[in-house]
């Protein structure tokens, strides 16, 4: 199998990495995937992505086959660099910044780096990751400039050619919704539903309509309006 043909997907657990592995699992012959540990305030998304992947390969044999191995990297080293909201326990709100308290700074660029070097060893070229500028808390490092300018800069450090994948860049919450059903019927869409985590404060006491979450936290909001609109538009 070429390098071609295979993908690393940047997994975590979340409703939009969830739809990205479904994408790449019908784009490519064989996926990998890749979770972080970062100290995050909602870790339960890493017992998710687990419960999630089982079950897609139980109820989709088409993509089963081309599922291979899962990696769990240790970025704690995040945590250590400071404290903010999706580390630590401290008040979710908008910064002075402008930014969301919930912006990790760095959290993608060191993400993407940690996905090339083991993709580097694993002799996969393509890097997909569910970052999007169309329907987001305005974090600097999911915009496709980021990205574009990163993926230059990790094929002249690494001397590769890799291809960061943004299925949803352009998409909002409630495309997301639809590309999810598009590649995967309701049984997907009621897969993402129950079994991913998109909550900042790792709620899963509370069951919406759009799955778990405190309903109140800037991750809630957008996944909540996304699927109104999702439905709105059935």
């Amino acid at each position: 199998m070429t390098e071609r043909k295979k993908a690393l997907v940047l997994f975590s657990g979340g409703q939009d990495s969830a739809t990205c592995l479904a994408w790449a699992l019908d784009a490519f012959d064989e996926v990998e995937t890749v979770g972080f540990a970062y100290g995050q305030r909602h870790a339960v998304e890493l017992e998710c992505r687990d419960r999630f992947a089982v079950k897609l390969r139980a109820r989709f044999a088409q993509w089963a086959v081309k599922m291979g191995g899962d990696h769990t990297l240790d970025l704690s080293l995040i945590q250590a660099l400071g404290e903010t909201a999706l580390t630590s326990d401290s008040e979710i709100a908008m910064g002075k910044n402008g930014l969301p308290t919930t912006f990790v700074p760095g959290r993608n660029i060191l993400f993407f780096t940690a996905a090339a070097a083991l993709a580097c060893r694993r002799g996969i070229k393509h890097l997909v990751g569910g970052m999007c500028e169309t329907d987001y808390s305005g974090y600097p490092d999911c915009r496709d400039d980021t990205l574009k300018s990163l993926q230059v800069s990790l094929n002249l450090g690494l001397d590769a050619r890799f291809v960061i994948e943004t299925p949803l860049m352009w998409r909002d919450k409630a495309a997301t919704w639809a590309m999810a059903y598009e590649l995967g019927g309701q049984a997907l869409v009621d897969l993402i539903v129950e079994e991913t985590h998109s909550c900042y404060r790792g709620d899963r006491t509370q069951r919406h309509a759009w799955g778990y979450g405190c309903g109140a936290c800037p991750a809630c909001e957008l996944r909540a309006n996304g699927w109104d609109r999702y439905k709105a538009a059935g």
